[in-house]
């Protein structure tokens, strides 16, 4: 995995583990990630990455109506 630096402004006062879902969540809700990608940035099992994508404004469900429809036909 590479690595990366990002420099942020003092004034933002929020904890290096919450930058960094909310990069995970940003690339997955984009889909340049996967659930699986998003949630080994964010240093988390991929079930916990789905389970606070709320928190952070992001559905864990496509919107696509091509992945909708392979859902329903593979439940």
């Amino acid at each position: 995995m590479k690595s990366i630096m990002v420099n942020v402004p003092e004034t933002v006062n929020l904890p290096v583990f919450d930058l960094s879902v909310y990069l995970a969540a940003k690339l997955y809700e984009d889909e340049i990630l996967s659930a699986g990608q998003a949630a080994l940035v964010a240093n988390l099992s991929k079930r916990a990455f789905i389970e606070l994508m709320g928190k952070y404004g992001v559905s864990p469900f496509s919107t696509k109506v091509e992945d909708i429809l392979e859902d329903i036909s593979n439940a």
